[in-house]
């Protein structure tokens, strides 16, 4: 397993940018690929953006394209989410995970972060 922590959350306004880190404990972090997730106040996590250990595969959800950057340094074993022209509905605890697997669904990836919010105000 992996141990993963998140940083960079915050408040922000609509139009704003917020870069969030994903620290990763394991000196194997060069062969996971990397996830981002989000769950929103009463709502299901949803999947935002993977990127594959040889950083030659990268996935966007249709509600971020274009507006997040998912990328990773594995000298420094830790993967990044650039998010640019936030919007209120991105308000949500962001998630990083690790998955030996190249999927997007949530049960695929065996190892979480404990989460960062980030709240976005109109």
């Amino acid at each position: 397993q992996v141990q993963l922590v998140e940083s960079g959350g915050g408040l922000a306004q609509a139009g704003d940018s917020l870069r969030l880190s994903c620290a990763a404990s394991a000196r194997s972090f060069s062969s996971y690929n990397m996830g981002w997730f989000r769950q929103a106040p009463g709502k299901e996590r949803e999947f935002v953006a993977i990127i594959g250990w040889r950083t030659d595969y990268i996935y966007y959800s249709g509600s971020v394209k274009g507006r997040f950057t998912i990328s990773r340094d594995n000298t420094k074993s830790t993967v990044y989410l650039q998010m640019n022209s936030l919007k209120p509905e991105d308000t949500a605890v962001y998630y990083c995970a690790a998955s030996t697997l190249l999927r997007t669904s949530a049960g695929s990836f065996g190892s979480w972060g404990q989460g960062t919010q980030v709240t976005v105000s109109s």
